[in-house]
């Protein structure tokens, strides 16, 4: 994708070993090669970024009972609380991709978590309604460099084989924090009311100090290092993150053609064209935008507008209220309810990193929205029924929470991780991190609407209308997709470049596509000089 145009600053010509050989030629032909230990550790140490807005939905979910009751705040309150840090991380996504293009992603990683640690702190100490709100500024900018940072980063230094597996982490990682969260609000529920939600809330600076240690053992992304004229530097990276010696000499070679250098270019360090940080960059995103990037842009941006708008942290932040709807009426009874939504969410993203680069990208995203819409819609069925009835119904109540539960198995298993792999392997090197950091800051946005406003808004149509309309939301997220999201498994830089800015007509240049290659596949079974990121199926 690194070569969308020439209009975009980078060249579009595909690298190709002086004997035509592909990524094919150095992979065993029946056995596939092992997961890369150190991107492994990589993108787990990356994503660890990603568990301090996790934690901070699960935490605040349970801690806004006792907050409430302590602080003696009203529903208005209490809904600008729960949702201003998603408002707030747009300050931290927005400029996360100038830093990162500045002092590099790894730096940036650093910066997300010791502001987290601050905001963290600040909450946890917090007297008055007025103080945590400056406690949930502070930790919301360095929520809003974590989404984007991680993705980005974790994209760039992963081999093609596990680019899918290893760019999902960050969801997984939010949706562990999300479990501590939730864990964290039972252990503390038994303080004193005034202590019970400081610790609740303090305890989130503790994954900060891991994160600050853990990343001392990161390389630099590879991309970067190159974009600043280090090749000695990204070479060694490239070598301990690559399935084998040649794959890094093509990933290399590829990098080198995005960032304008000569593949004659064989030193250390080279210099390279100065420009201001992110010059030129707006331009060619909102102003001038070629076809191809004109549709990036917007599957980019489409995609994490519906990951929120269909609902999920109303159902993740809210849950105890929705099971309260439901008549669960014991703080212990929501807060374990709570927790196993927790629970069904961490194992079905773990379920979903595993089939990201075997099934492939758009097959999950579809299957996935398809059974929320259905989850949402029999949800509001059921708290329907209860909100008219005068006395319980149990099989309704147990309707309720098992679609709860669904939903978020359903989210987790492919909205959820998609979200954030497919945004951030779309977008051309040279676009890279601005791009994703606008898919941030349009998810915070909408997530913050979502959740400042959900009490409003299930007391003005009822709590049945709301997941109604989420399932409105939903559907149309649904078509969305269908009509114009393409897959990206396995596919070449050069064929992602043909597939994007067709937006309808995509499907007949993906059928194609996969005419050439079956022409051009040899005898021996290896193609004529495509190189392939990661498996070659076409959907």
């Amino acid at each position: 994708m690194a070569s969308m145009g020439e209009q975009n600053g980078v060249v579009s010509t595909r690298p190709v070993m002086a004997d035509n050989r592909s990524f094919a030629d150095f992979e065993p032909a029946v056995k596939k090669p092992k997961r890369n230990k150190f991107a492994f550790a990589c993108a787990i140490l990356a994503s660890l970024t990603s568990i301090l807005l996790g934690y901070d939905i699960g935490v605040m979910s349970g801690a806004i009972i006792y907050i409430k009751e302590d602080l003696k705040i009203n529903d208005v309150q209490k809904e600008i609380l729960m949702g201003i840090l998603n408002v707030y991380s747009l300050v931290g996504s927005c400029a996360a991709g100038r830093t990162s293009d500045w002092v590099g992603r790894r730096y940036t990683i650093v910066l997300a978590g010791a502001i987290f640690f601050l905001g963290a702190l600040l909450m946890g100490f917090a007297t008055s309604y007025a103080f945590l709100m400056v406690g949930r500024f502070v930790a919301g900018i360095g929520v809003g460099y974590a989404l984007m940072i991680a993705p980005v980063y974790t994209a760039e230094v992963s081999p093609a084989s596990s680019r899918g597996f290893l760019t999902s982490f960050p969801e997984v990682f939010i949706n562990g924090g999300i479990l501590l969260g939730y864990v964290s609000n039972y252990a503390f529920s038994k303080l004193p009311t005034d202590l019970g939600w400081r610790f609740m809330l303090g305890v989130g600076a503790i994954p900060s100090v891991f994160l600050a240690v853990g990343v001392l053992a990161m390389p630099e992304s590879p991309r970067w290092l190159v974009m600043q004229g280090r090749l000695g530097e990204a070479k060694k990276v490239l070598d301990k993150t690559s399935d084998s010696i040649e794959e890094a000499q093509l990933r290399l070679s590829e990098i080198k053609e995005a960032a304008g250098i000569p593949q004659e270019c064989t030193d250390d360090v080279v210099k390279v064209q100065k420009r201001s940080h992110g010059e030129g960059v707006w331009k060619e995103l909102l102003l001038y935008p070629t076809p191809a990037v004109r549709h990036v842009l917007i599957c980019g941006i489409g995609i994490h507008f519906f990951q929120q708008a269909s609902g999920i942290d109303a159902v993740v932040l809210y849950s105890p209220t929705i099971f309260e709807k439901a008549g669960i009426t014991s703080s212990d009874g929501k807060l374990l309810a709570t927790v196993a939504v927790g629970f069904v969410k961490t194992i079905t993203i773990l379920i979903a990193t595993f089939l990201l680069d075997r099934i492939g990208r758009r097959p999950l995203l579809l299957s996935s929205i398809i059974g929320m819409v259905a989850s949402l819609t029999t949800l509001g069925f059921s708290l329907t029924i209860i909100d008219h009835s005068h006395e319980k119904i149990p099989w309704a109540i147990g309707l309720c929470i098992t679609m709860v539960l669904a939903y978020v198995a359903l989210f987790s298993i492919g909205m959820g991780p998609i979200t954030w792999v497919y945004s951030s392997e779309i977008f051309p090197l040279r676009l890279r991190a601005q791009g994703a950091s606008m898919g941030v800051a349009v998810n915070r946005v909408t997530s913050g609407v979502i959740s400042m406003t959900f009490i409003s808004l299930y007391e003005a149509i009822s709590i049945g209308g709301a997941f109604f309309l989420f399932a409105g939301v939903a559907m149309v997220a649904t078509l969305f997709f269908y009509m114009f999201y393409p897959e990206t498994q396995g596919k070449t830089l050069e064929e992602m470049e043909g597939l994007f800015g067709k937006f309808f007509g995509w499907r007949e240049e993906a059928k194609k596509l996969k005419m050439k290659k079956t022409m051009e596949v040899n005898g021996d079974g290896t193609s004529n000089g495509q190189i392939q990121l990661g498996n070659t199926t076409t959907k």
